[in-house]
């Protein structure tokens, strides 16, 4: 959210990039890492002491941080980079079988190895 990556509002009328030219660039992504890494040791705290304890309070403490920590990974993986859409097709020129497999790409090469 401190990136602009998640909109807060369902208008958006300036989100921060990580384009070079957006003077807010250089801070998003670090501001991203910092905050995940915090809410992640976070919840990792407050579920030693839930597990200590067994307050309630702890445990819910620590689904909230790690909700956060969850969304600010998932921006890492997808949102922190500059992606290359084709034109033609639409789709992120840059995909790869990790994490999750492209069973299309992988039917369309099986193709023409078997030419």
């Amino acid at each position: 959210m401190l990136t602009g990556s998640i909109p807060l509002s369902s208008t958006i009328s300036e989100p921060v990039s990580t384009e070079d030219n957006d003077p807010k660039a250089p801070y998003a992504v670090p501001t991203l890492m910092v905050t995940t890494v915090f809410h992640a040791v976070t919840a990792f705290y407050l579920y030693t002491w839930y597990t200590t304890t067994g307050l309630t309070g702890f445990a819910a403490g620590m689904v909230g941080s790690f909700a956060v920590a969850a969304v600010g990974l998932w921006c890492a993986l997808f949102a922190s980079s500059n992606g290359k859409i084709s034109r033609k097709t639409g789709a992120d020129k840059r995909t790869t079988g990790f994490p999750f497999s492209n069973i299309v790409a992988d039917r369309k090469h099986a193709s023409k190895k078997a030419e």
